[in-house]
Protein backbone atom coordinates (compact mmCIF):
# COMPACT_ATOMS: atom_id res chain seq x y z
CA UNK A 1 0.00 0.00 0.00
CA UNK A 2 1.30 3.44 -0.87
CA UNK A 3 0.24 6.88 0.30
CA UNK A 4 2.78 8.64 -1.88
CA UNK A 5 1.80 12.26 -2.42
CA UNK A 6 -0.64 12.33 0.50
CA UNK A 7 -0.35 14.70 3.45
CA UNK A 8 -1.34 13.46 6.89
CA UNK A 9 -1.75 15.06 10.30
CA UNK A 10 -1.70 13.14 13.59
CA UNK A 11 -2.51 14.72 16.95
CA UNK A 12 -0.73 13.32 19.98
CA UNK A 13 1.84 12.09 17.48
CA UNK A 14 4.91 12.18 19.67
CA UNK A 15 4.36 9.00 21.67
CA UNK A 16 2.32 5.84 22.00
CA UNK A 17 -0.36 5.08 19.45
CA UNK A 18 0.00 8.47 17.76
CA UNK A 19 3.70 7.93 17.17
CA UNK A 20 3.05 4.45 15.74
CA UNK A 21 0.42 5.88 13.40
CA UNK A 22 2.73 8.66 12.23
CA UNK A 23 5.58 6.21 11.62
CA UNK A 24 3.30 3.83 9.70
CA UNK A 25 1.91 6.56 7.46
CA UNK A 26 5.41 7.91 6.85
CA UNK A 27 6.64 4.44 5.88
CA UNK A 28 3.74 4.23 3.40
CA UNK A 29 4.99 7.37 1.66
CA UNK A 30 2.82 10.09 3.21
CA UNK A 31 4.24 13.41 4.35
CA UNK A 32 3.22 13.46 8.01
CA UNK A 33 2.91 16.36 10.44
CA UNK A 34 2.43 15.69 14.15
CA UNK A 35 0.86 17.85 16.85
CA UNK A 36 1.23 17.65 20.61
CA UNK A 37 1.92 19.70 23.72
CA UNK A 38 5.46 18.47 24.41
CA UNK A 39 7.73 20.18 21.88
CA UNK A 40 10.81 18.18 22.89
CA UNK A 41 9.02 14.87 22.31
CA UNK A 42 7.71 16.03 18.94
CA UNK A 43 11.13 17.29 17.88
CA UNK A 44 12.73 13.95 18.79
CA UNK A 45 10.10 12.05 16.79
CA UNK A 46 10.79 14.15 13.69
CA UNK A 47 14.55 13.78 14.16
CA UNK A 48 14.07 10.00 14.17
CA UNK A 49 12.07 9.97 10.95
CA UNK A 50 8.66 9.37 12.49
CA UNK A 51 7.24 12.45 10.75
CA UNK A 52 8.24 15.27 8.44
CA UNK A 53 7.45 18.20 10.72
CA UNK A 54 5.64 19.14 13.91
CA UNK A 55 3.89 21.92 15.77
CA UNK A 56 3.28 22.33 19.48
CA UNK A 57 -0.44 22.81 20.02
CA UNK A 58 -3.21 22.18 22.55
CA UNK A 59 -5.99 20.51 20.57
CA UNK A 60 -8.56 21.76 23.10
CA UNK A 61 -7.93 25.34 21.88
CA UNK A 62 -9.88 25.88 18.63
CA UNK A 63 -8.05 29.08 17.67
CA UNK A 64 -4.64 27.47 18.26
CA UNK A 65 -5.52 24.43 16.14
CA UNK A 66 -6.81 26.65 13.34
CA UNK A 67 -3.68 28.83 13.37
CA UNK A 68 -1.33 25.83 13.35
CA UNK A 69 -3.23 24.18 10.53
CA UNK A 70 -3.16 27.38 8.47
CA UNK A 71 0.63 27.43 8.80
CA UNK A 72 1.25 23.73 8.20
CA UNK A 73 -1.09 23.47 5.21
CA UNK A 74 0.06 26.63 3.47
CA UNK A 75 1.63 24.64 0.63
CA UNK A 76 -0.75 21.68 0.42
CA UNK A 77 -3.89 20.83 2.33
CA UNK A 78 -4.09 17.66 4.39
CA UNK A 79 -5.59 14.52 2.87
CA UNK A 80 -5.63 12.59 6.17
CA UNK A 81 -6.39 13.83 9.70
CA UNK A 82 -6.05 11.46 12.65
CA UNK A 83 -7.47 12.71 15.95
CA UNK A 84 -5.44 10.64 18.37
CA UNK A 85 -4.78 13.01 21.29
CA UNK A 86 -6.63 11.87 24.38
CA UNK A 87 -6.48 11.32 28.13
CA UNK A 88 -8.11 9.25 30.83
CA UNK A 89 -8.80 9.88 34.52
CA UNK A 90 -9.96 7.20 36.93
CA UNK A 91 -12.21 7.39 39.98
CA UNK A 92 -15.66 6.20 41.03
CA UNK A 93 -18.53 8.24 39.59
CA UNK A 94 -19.31 9.86 42.95
CA UNK A 95 -15.75 11.21 43.08
CA UNK A 96 -15.90 12.39 39.46
CA UNK A 97 -17.27 15.91 39.50
CA UNK A 98 -18.52 17.90 36.53
CA UNK A 99 -15.08 19.44 36.01
CA UNK A 100 -13.62 15.98 35.42
CA UNK A 101 -16.30 15.28 32.84
CA UNK A 102 -15.51 18.61 31.15
CA UNK A 103 -11.79 17.79 31.07
CA UNK A 104 -12.44 14.40 29.48
CA UNK A 105 -14.84 15.90 26.93
CA UNK A 106 -12.42 18.73 26.13
CA UNK A 107 -9.43 16.55 25.28
CA UNK A 108 -11.20 13.51 23.83
CA UNK A 109 -14.20 15.03 22.05
CA UNK A 110 -13.55 18.75 21.53
CA UNK A 111 -9.97 18.03 20.45
CA UNK A 112 -11.41 15.77 17.74
CA UNK A 113 -14.02 18.35 16.75
CA UNK A 114 -11.38 21.08 16.46
CA UNK A 115 -9.16 18.95 14.21
CA UNK A 116 -12.03 17.91 11.96
CA UNK A 117 -13.32 21.49 11.71
CA UNK A 118 -9.87 22.71 10.64
CA UNK A 119 -9.17 20.00 8.05
CA UNK A 120 -12.54 19.09 6.54
CA UNK A 121 -13.15 22.19 4.34
CA UNK A 122 -10.09 21.54 2.14
CA UNK A 123 -11.00 17.86 1.88
CA UNK A 124 -14.50 18.77 0.71
CA UNK A 125 -13.02 21.12 -1.87
CA UNK A 126 -10.75 18.36 -3.21
CA UNK A 127 -13.56 15.80 -2.88
CA UNK A 128 -11.21 13.41 -1.13
CA UNK A 129 -10.12 12.95 2.45
CA UNK A 130 -9.86 10.71 5.47
CA UNK A 131 -10.98 11.78 8.95
CA UNK A 132 -10.11 9.20 11.61
CA UNK A 133 -10.70 9.36 15.34
CA UNK A 134 -8.82 7.09 17.72
CA UNK A 135 -11.59 6.29 20.16
CA UNK A 136 -11.58 3.21 22.40
CA UNK A 137 -13.55 0.12 23.27
CA UNK A 138 -14.85 2.54 25.92
CA UNK A 139 -16.77 4.14 23.05
CA UNK A 140 -18.88 0.96 22.83
CA UNK A 141 -19.30 -0.36 26.36
CA UNK A 142 -19.04 0.76 29.94
CA UNK A 143 -16.13 0.25 32.32
CA UNK A 144 -16.22 0.97 36.05
CA UNK A 145 -14.30 3.91 37.54
CA UNK A 146 -13.82 5.72 34.20
CA UNK A 147 -17.33 7.05 33.59
CA UNK A 148 -16.13 10.46 32.36
CA UNK A 149 -13.73 8.87 29.87
CA UNK A 150 -16.36 6.38 28.70
CA UNK A 151 -18.89 9.18 28.18
CA UNK A 152 -16.38 11.17 26.12
CA UNK A 153 -15.39 8.22 23.93
CA UNK A 154 -19.05 7.35 23.31
CA UNK A 155 -19.43 10.94 22.15
CA UNK A 156 -16.51 10.55 19.74
CA UNK A 157 -18.06 7.45 18.18
CA UNK A 158 -21.37 9.29 17.85
CA UNK A 159 -19.64 12.21 16.14
CA UNK A 160 -18.03 9.86 13.63
CA UNK A 161 -21.34 8.18 12.76
CA UNK A 162 -23.13 11.50 12.29
CA UNK A 163 -20.40 13.27 10.30
CA UNK A 164 -20.00 10.24 8.02
CA UNK A 165 -23.64 10.67 6.95
CA UNK A 166 -23.10 14.37 6.22
CA UNK A 167 -20.04 13.66 4.07
CA UNK A 168 -21.17 10.37 2.48
CA UNK A 169 -21.25 11.74 -1.09
CA UNK A 170 -18.32 14.12 -0.76
CA UNK A 171 -15.36 11.76 -1.24
CA UNK A 172 -14.46 12.14 2.45
CA UNK A 173 -14.76 9.18 4.81
CA UNK A 174 -15.07 9.45 8.58
CA UNK A 175 -14.22 6.50 10.81
CA UNK A 176 -13.11 5.56 14.31
CA UNK A 177 -10.54 3.02 15.40
CA UNK A 178 -11.30 1.62 18.84
CA UNK A 179 -8.46 -0.24 20.55
CA UNK A 180 -8.70 -2.14 23.78
CA UNK A 181 -6.07 -1.57 26.45
CA UNK A 182 -2.89 -0.83 24.51
CA UNK A 183 0.76 -1.03 25.46
CA UNK A 184 1.28 2.71 25.94
CA UNK A 185 2.25 5.29 28.56
CA UNK A 186 -1.47 5.67 29.34
CA UNK A 187 -1.77 1.98 30.21
CA UNK A 188 1.38 2.14 32.33
CA UNK A 189 -0.02 5.12 34.23
CA UNK A 190 -3.33 3.30 34.76
CA UNK A 191 -1.51 0.24 36.10
CA UNK A 192 0.47 2.43 38.49
CA UNK A 193 -2.72 4.18 39.65
CA UNK A 194 -4.55 0.91 40.30
CA UNK A 195 -1.54 -0.49 42.15
CA UNK A 196 -1.25 2.62 44.31
CA UNK A 197 -4.97 2.82 45.14
CA UNK A 198 -5.62 -0.88 45.76
CA UNK A 199 -2.31 -2.18 47.03
CA UNK A 200 -2.17 -4.75 44.22
CA UNK A 201 1.13 -5.56 42.57
CA UNK A 202 1.72 -4.14 39.10
CA UNK A 203 1.50 -7.70 37.75
CA UNK A 204 -1.93 -8.19 39.32
CA UNK A 205 -3.08 -4.78 38.09
CA UNK A 206 -2.01 -5.69 34.55
CA UNK A 207 -3.76 -9.06 34.79
CA UNK A 208 -6.99 -7.33 35.79
CA UNK A 209 -6.62 -4.93 32.86
CA UNK A 210 -6.28 -7.65 30.23
CA UNK A 211 -8.63 -10.24 31.73
CA UNK A 212 -11.43 -9.42 29.25
CA UNK A 213 -9.15 -9.73 26.21
CA UNK A 214 -9.42 -13.35 24.97
CA UNK A 215 -5.85 -13.07 23.66
CA UNK A 216 -4.68 -12.20 27.18
CA UNK A 217 -2.44 -9.29 26.22
CA UNK A 218 -2.21 -5.56 25.61
CA UNK A 219 -2.77 -4.29 22.07
CA UNK A 220 0.41 -3.15 20.30
CA UNK A 221 0.30 0.46 19.03
CA UNK A 222 1.44 -0.81 15.64
CA UNK A 223 -1.73 -2.91 15.39
CA UNK A 224 -3.84 0.22 15.80
CA UNK A 225 -1.66 1.98 13.22
CA UNK A 226 -2.26 -0.85 10.74
CA UNK A 227 -6.01 -0.31 11.04
CA UNK A 228 -5.53 3.40 10.38
CA UNK A 229 -3.40 2.63 7.32
CA UNK A 230 -6.16 0.44 5.90
CA UNK A 231 -8.71 3.23 6.32
CA UNK A 232 -6.39 5.67 4.55
CA UNK A 233 -5.52 3.48 1.59
CA UNK A 234 -7.07 2.56 -1.73
CA UNK A 235 -10.02 0.22 -1.48
CA UNK A 236 -11.49 1.82 1.65
CA UNK A 237 -13.71 4.37 -0.11
CA UNK A 238 -16.91 2.56 0.90
CA UNK A 239 -15.87 2.29 4.56
CA UNK A 240 -17.32 5.26 6.43
CA UNK A 241 -19.20 5.79 9.65
CA UNK A 242 -17.54 2.68 11.05
CA UNK A 243 -15.95 1.99 14.39
CA UNK A 244 -13.20 -0.57 13.87
CA UNK A 245 -12.51 -2.57 17.02
CA UNK A 246 -8.92 -3.67 17.67
CA UNK A 247 -9.45 -5.52 20.92
CA UNK A 248 -8.39 -9.15 20.63
CA UNK A 249 -11.99 -10.32 20.37
CA UNK A 250 -13.12 -8.77 23.68
CA UNK A 251 -16.56 -8.18 22.15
Amino acid sequence: MTLQGRRALVTGGGRGIGRAIAATLTAAGARVSILGRDEATLREAVANGVATDFAACDVRDEASVSAVLDRLSRQNAFDIAVANAGAVETDPFMRSDSERFRRMLDINLIGTVNLFHATLPAMLEKRHGRLIAIASTAGHRGYPYVSAYVAAKHAVVGLVKSLALETARSGVTVNAVCPGYADTDMATASIDTVAAKTGKSREDALAAMIKDNPQGRLIAPEEVAAAVLYLCGPGSDAVTGQSLLVNGGEF
